[in-house]
């Protein structure tokens, strides 16, 4: 029984109860409207409601007195063991072992299902995340949101949102010329020039630039550097799909900004028409020879120069732009990561979206992610002054870069221990959860070499207090994955996997599978069997939803 199926018993408890007390009054509420909570302490049972305190002036009577009538009608349902009333108007509901047990069919029946749900359905997402620039390689303050991006889509997708992960390609301004110099004077042999970019990596990518145009220093100047631009960029542009590559984080679009720019057959580009639509939308304005947007009618603290005098569109303009492109794509919402220093941001794009003619509040969402360090972490010999990505991931490894970078909020200051992200150790919160992961495969499959099949299942005989424990857990998993995509928060499905690991851990030290010497295979040892596989299932859903792997032997 699960709290959807009670919260329609529930339902039908109070359905007479409230014809009772106030005929011809209809009761108000659906069985979507019935949540039920956890007890903190397993002793109170399986589940809680505080319907009766809700309902209690409603109903004309005092909150204890309605939850006795409720859970009266509750202990006569099916699969509901007691019902009972505690302190003002609680009501605890104990699951009789059957009801309850009949979860670990269910989960391993539903395999990589299992945890899907329709909360966001019909919902359209487009999650922009990472965007570094084309000129370097990815560093240390990539990688966080690489990592909560990717997981945030995973978790919106899994809750049957149509979501998309869309990296913004800034190949367009001023700091591509400074990249094309850089890589330039380096083919050339000369010093950075002032403002570009340093590192052994311009050297790098100035030699392969030379290997694939030979004839680069015969060109006319203005050649040269498109030349060393362009090439460059596409070798740039294809380290930094590989190093995402590494870090398990997929991207469904790669956007060009150089598109926003670019002249269709009548001559204007995506910025000149964005810049119309705003003015049709009555937000843009004339001064001084320049066009303006009054961003200051949707809470920026000052209104934006979208065209300067001299004609020349600023970066605002191509903001706006992109925005405007993602909902003629069908986009309704928009989120956006971006790192610390950003949250001026925030106001900006807010403003768009009013200016656009959508609600700031609802259809984008601006998501500010605060600074990760490592200690010990080297800066980069190819690049010199930061942390590459690919150097953590080389140390680290992926998984426990990933799981460490998912398991706090994204508005807290991370600074992450590598030798204990290294230890094979319980203190090591990846190892602990991929560990309990393993551990299920393995009682699998000394099962199966002792003779234990899931050829039998009886639920009634999971009575043990770490079965309905773990149980309890594994219920709560379909309903975190849900919370967790709706508040844009992996965290949550880490420390969900962390609990979750604890129970079974004190699930496996009480609960034998496999018979002791020569006792008998019995119905209980099968049917634990198949909760050790619907925990193997639920901690191999929740790590793919971190980007995690689940390995089966450790």
């Amino acid at each position: 029984m699960n709290p959807e199926t009670l919260a329609h018993a529930l339902l039908a408890v109070l359905t007479p109860l409230a014809d009772e007390r106030r005929p011809g009054e209809p009761l108000g509420l659906t069985a979507a409207d019935l949540v039920f909570e956890r007890p903190r302490n397993r002793d109170h049972g399986d589940w809680a409601s505080n319907i009766a305190m809700r309902l209690a002036k409603q109903f004309g009577t005092n909150p204890r007195e309605l939850a006795q009538q409720i859970a009266d009608g509750l202990a006569a349902v099916d699969g509901v063991a007691s019902a009972e009333v505690a302190g003002p108007g609680f009501i605890n509901i104990r699951l009789d072992a059957a009801a309850a047990g009949a979860l670990a069919k269910t989960i391993v029946d539903a395999g990589a299902a299992y945890g899907t749900n329709d909360s966001q359905q019909g919902v359209t997402v487009n999650l922009e995340f990472v965007s570094a620039n084309p000129t370097g390689p990815l560093h240390i303050a990539h990688t966080r949101w690489a990592a909560l991006g990717d997981s945030i889509v995973r978790l919106l997708l899994a809750s049957g949102a149509h979501a998309v992960r869309e990296y913004y390609i800034n190949d367009a301004g001023a700091q591509m010329e400074r990249f094309a110099s850089s890589v330039l004077a380096a083919a050339k042999g000369e010093p950075t020039p002032e403002g570009g970019y340093p590192g052994e990596y311009v050297t790098t990518l100035a030699q392969r630039v030379l290997a694939a145009h030979p004839d680069l220093l015969d060109l006319p100047d203005d050649e040269q550097l498109v030349v060393a631009r362009d090439q460059a960029y596409e070798y740039q542009l294809a380290e930094i799909k590989h190093s995402l590559d590494r870090f398990n984080v997929p991207f469904d679009v790669w956007f060009s900004e150089r598109t926003l720019h670019e002249k269709d057959a009548s001559g204007t580009s995506l910025i000149d028409q964005a810049v119309d639509r705003l003015r049709e939308q009555g937000h843009v304005f004339d001064l001084d020879g320049a066009v303006w947007v009054r961003t200051t009618d949707f809470g920026d603290d000052k209104d934006r120069v979208i065209r300067r005098s001299n004609g020349e569109y600023t970066y605002f303009a191509a903001d706006a732009a992109y925005y405007l492109n993602k909902g003629d794509r069908g986009f309704q919402n928009k989120i956006y990561l971006l790192g610390a220093d950003h949250h001026g941001y925030v106001h900006r794009l807010k403003a768009v979206a009013g200016a656009a003619g959508e609600d700031p509040e609802k259809n984008i969402q601006v998501l500010i992610g605060q600074m990760v360090s490592i200690n010990g972490a080297r800066l980069s010999k190819r690049a010199g002054n930061i942390i590459e990505m690919d150097d953590l991931l080389d140390w680290l490894g992926t998984d426990a870069l990933r799981y460490s970078l998912e398991r706090s909020p994204a508005d807290s200051p991370l600074d992450l221990d590598p030798e204990l992200l290294q230890k094979r150790t319980n203190d090591n919160p990846v190892f602990y959860v991929q560990y309990a992961h393993a551990r299920t495969h393995n009682v699998a499959r000394n099962a199966g070499d002792s003779g234990v099949e899931r050829s039998e299942f009886a639920p009634e005989t999971l009575t043990h207090e770490s079965e309905a424990a773990l149980l309890g857990a594994l219920q709560e998993f379909p309903r975190i994955v849900a919370f967790a995509a709706e508040v844009r928060e992996p965290h949550r499905v880490a420390r969900y996997l962390e609990e979750l690991a604890g129970l079974y851990h004190r699930w496996y030290d009480n609960c034998r599978v496999i018979p002791q010497g020569d006792d008998p295979i019995e119905s209980v040892h099968r049917t634990r069997l198949w909760l050790n596989d619907a925990a193997g299932q639920v901690f191999r859903n929740g790590l793919d939803l971190l980007g995690v792997s689940a390995p089966e032997r450790m």
